[in-house]
């Protein structure tokens, strides 16, 4: 090959270079998340977000790799959702992860085309997020948690664990669509164990500090906490609360008990967040929304941390011990 010729070669090949770079750079999935929380190697999402990453990499992707994740976070702001949601619709996102029931109605609402897999709540089909749990239907399926279902199963233990509290308090988010019928259901179980019922609002952290104000004066002798995604995005907060004002209180999440709250009762979160993951590697590889059934939880965890409840002075139920997943000593 004469140099002339050469030259021209390698030099066709160094432009078209560049464009093959951005050929491929382009092809590589992108996926956005939609979290309600905050960003940050000590937030709550932290290790949620790494389980996650563990799950998309069950089915072949690493982020940075053969995958890019975009991340927004609302930060306990539920009415961003829709402008972060449509923020990532605009970018043209291969695939929408959304963190929480919230998250998910506001990535539904932003598009109807590109696939959504979500960490929702009890009842997605109520909340008019799949035609059924069996057979999604549209862009959309997902993993529940059944956690406001739960809400007074947890109200039965905290009585069990402390028999002497005539009065409980529940700690709700009145923003979550599901509020006042998680509120009913446990009204009902404190009338059945002749427990008299206080329901306590907070979507602000000020507001959470004015609800445990509220306990002395409402002589509450335990709590229920709520398990929305901004009160599960306050562990620390809460658990200190607890302390401070010496208030047995029951948790959704194993991520409390583990904090040093007293008991909590709930699905495993680590779990349906790999579970996301999973369902959105499958769906990059080329697998349909309507073709993935809805995952359960069929495992609840009790774990009681000891240690804590000695702080209160408590003695913990054989009966409790016996049942539960974790003693943390």
């Amino acid at each position: 090959m004469k140099r002339r010729e050469l030259m021209l070669l390698l030099g066709g090949a160094m432009a078209a270079w560049p464009r093959a770079v951005r050929a491929q750079q382009k092809a590589m999935p992108v996926i956005g998340v939609l979290n309600t929380g905050s960003p940050g190697p000590s937030s709550t999402a932290a290790p949620l977000m790494a389980a996650f990453r563990q799950g998309l990499s069950e089915a072949g992707y690493v982020e940075g790799q053969n995958v890019a994740i975009e991340y927004r976070w609302a930060e306990g702001h539920y009415d961003l959702l829709p402008a972060l949601a449509a923020d990532l619709v605009g970018r043209k996102v291969d695939l929408i992860a959304a963190s929480s029931p919230p998250s998910a109605v506001a990535a539904k609402s932003a598009t109807s085309t590109i696939p959504i897999v979500f960490r929702g709540g009890s009842d997605p089909v109520a909340d008019g997020l799949v035609a059924s749990l069996a057979r999604p239907g549209g862009n959309l399926t997902g993993v529940i948690l059944l956690a406001g279902e739960l809400t007074a199963k947890r109200l039965e233990l905290l009585s069990e664990l402390v028999p002497r509290a005539g009065v409980i308090a529940l700690l709700m988010n009145p923003n979550i669509a599901t509020a006042e019928r998680i509120i009913r259901d446990v009204q009902e179980a404190a009338h059945t164990k002749g427990l008299q019922l206080h329901v306590l609002k907070a979507s602000t952290e000020g507001e959470i500090d004015t609800a445990f104000a509220s306990l002395v004066q409402l002589h509450a002798g335990a709590l229920v906490v709520g398990a929305d995604p901004f009160l599960s995005s306050r562990p620390e907060q809460l658990v200190a609360l607890a302390a401070r004002h010496a208030v047995p209180a029951i948790y959704a999440w194993r991520e409390f008990a583990t904090a040093d709250g007293l008991i909590s009762y709930g699905a495993s979160l680590t779990s349906a967040y790999r579970l996301v993951g999973t369902y959105a590697g499958k769906i990059l590889n080329g697998a349909k929304p309507v073709d993935l059934p809805v995952q359960q939880p069929t495992k609840f965890e009790l774990v009681i941390n000891v240690k804590t409840a000695n702080a209160l002075g408590l003695t913990v139920p054989q009966s409790i011990l016996a049942r539960a997943d974790e003693v943390i000593e």
